[in-house]
């Protein structure tokens, strides 16, 4: 773990003290990642869903193996200032698997992950035909996960999906026994009504997440609203990923119908807007001394 992962994960765990809530968007590459941060949001996180459509063009049914997500969080990471927590879906197998996991995701630069209970292959939490394992064989992955995590400050998450599977008072006890695994923080996925929402954010005795996908199953609330109602962090998964499908779809129809983007572009970003985001001007300073590379080289030593 470098030290600049090692400052990231000092960085959440001073957020996930605050008495405040923290509101958080799913972020799907690396542009999304910056935009996100230029934004101003103090954490953010890397879910399976976004990174399969966008890396492999699939949907949320287990494509994505370790590499895959170890590979797109080093390209997170490496611009972004801000800790990232990313989706661990079930470890990628049993405890070996778990401890492995944990390692790369970690020296790849992310904060913090998500381990769920599901029985693979797993899909989305708002997919049908859903199964979890039982409750100690999940908390043996977590034992693991917490044992192999570089630091204390490196924060596990615990996912149940099993409201949809077992009900809701099988979720809650879940997660009260996942708790008592030491994690720091928990995730009932896929609540039913703002009456589940409130029990899930008293009854589990640990920080909880609330996940806001839009037309999914779970009721959606302002994330000050869940804030008040007890929840730590609050998510909205993919809706960067829906917006950029929705930009580039219309995008290219202009094009076809229009024969030009001119009107079209007059209230997007710029080019301007881009080179800045993308820090171009850094860049090409740094291209420019011939000193830069030496500077940067005795830095790094």
């Amino acid at each position: 773990m470098s030290g600049a992962s090692r400052d990231k994960a000092r960085q959440l765990k001073t957020l996930m003290k605050r008495p405040q809530g923290i509101p958080s968007v799913g972020v799907h590459d690396a542009l999304s990642a910056l935009v996100a941060q230029q934004a101003g949001f103090e954490l953010l996180f890397l879910g399976g869903f976004g990174v399969s459509a966008s890396r492999l063009g699939l949907p949320d049914l287990q494509f994505l193996g370790l590499r895959d997500m170890e590979q797109a969080v080093s390209e997170l990471t490496a611009v972004l200032e801000i800790p990232l927590i990313v989706d661990a879906d079930t470890g990628h197998g049993d405890l070996p698997q778990v401890r492995r996991t944990v390692q790369r995701l970690a020296a790849a630069g992310a904060s913090g992950l998500l381990l769920e209970d599901q029985q693979s292959p797993k899909r989305c939490g708002h997919f049908r035909g859903k199964q979890v394992i039982d409750t100690s064989s999940m908390q043996a992955k977590l034992r693991v996960a917490l044992e192999a995590r570089p630091s204390d400050d490196f924060l596990i998450i615990a996912r149940t999906d099993a409201r949809a599977v077992h009900g809701l008072d099988e979720a809650l006890l879940r997660m009260q026994a996942y708790a008592q695994c030491g994690v720091g923080g928990g995730f009932v996925e896929a609540p039913q009504s703002v009456a589940e929402l409130e029990r899930i954010a008293h009854e589990t005795g640990i920080a909880q997440m609330a996940n806001m996908l839009v037309g999914g199953a779970t009721p959606i609330l302002k994330w000050q609203e869940l804030a008040s109602m007890g929840f730590k962090w609050v998510v909205s998964p993919i809706e960067t990923l829906a917006v950029c499908m929705s930009a580039l779809q219309a995008m290219m129809k202009t094009f076809l119908t229009e024969g030009s983007l001119t009107d079209f572009m007059q209230d997007k970003a710029r080019f301007e807007d881009l080179k800045s985001l993308l820090k171009l001007k850094e860049w090409q300073s740094a291209e420019a001394d011939p000193n830069h590379a030496r500077r940067e080289g005795n830095n790094a030593r």
